[in-house]
């Protein structure tokens, strides 16, 4: 049932973390860490990857354009592999409306023909925080090290106490490691 005006219809954009890669018939035909999901309303998240992260040369621009009220025209492309012809193979909003700006000119695919391989970011992997998207950077960069060994901003707060002076090393319920130099 499509929603009519009064009801609402509800999309949301988000990075996916680690990687994903798309398998058709065994062969890799996108590899990207830079996956953007849309999740739409009641329907399954669609996974869009950049154009450079998909084997373009494997798809061919076909002459199918399907409206959708909320996010566009889109362009459908065809997939040729070991004979098989598959013409809605995948999709791409070119130009897409204003709400849905993030999946413009990257690459859908139709999961009945195609297999997600999900990878999860190894320890220590991160992207780059567009620092325009998250007020957030801004504040967090100046309270780092400029690299003269000092913070560009005077220090947080601590959210640590220290330990009182009267506290002895004798003391019957002091840690066994007060006193000898260690932490």
């Amino acid at each position: 049932m499509q929603p009519t005006q009064n009801q609402p219809h509800p999309l949301r954009l988000q990075r996916k973390a680690g990687r994903v890669q798309v398998l058709f018939e065994g062969h890799l035909i996108a590899d990207s860490d830079d996956v953007v999901v849309l999740s739409e309303a009641d329907l399954a998240p669609v996974f869009y990857f950049p154009r450079q992260d998909v084997e373009m040369e494997k798809l061919v621009k076909n002459d199918i354009v399907t409206h959708c009220p909320y996010k566009g025209d889109a362009q459908h492309f065809t997939v040729l592999r070991d004979g098989v012809i598959i013409e809605r193979f995948a999709w791409s909003y070119e130009r897409p409306k204003s709400e849905v700006f993030g999946i413009g000119d990257r690459i859908a695919f139709y999961p009945e023909h195609v297999d997600f391989r999900e990878i999860a970011a190894l320890p220590g992997e991160s992207r780059a925080v567009d620092a325009d998207a998250d007020p957030r950077v801004d504040e967090i960069v100046q309270h780092t090290d400029s690299g003269s060994g000092a913070s560009q901003k005077e220090h947080w707060e601590a959210n640590v106490s220290e330990p009182e002076d009267d506290e002895t090393p004798d003391a019957p319920d002091s840690p066994p490691y007060r006193g000898v130099g260690s932490i």
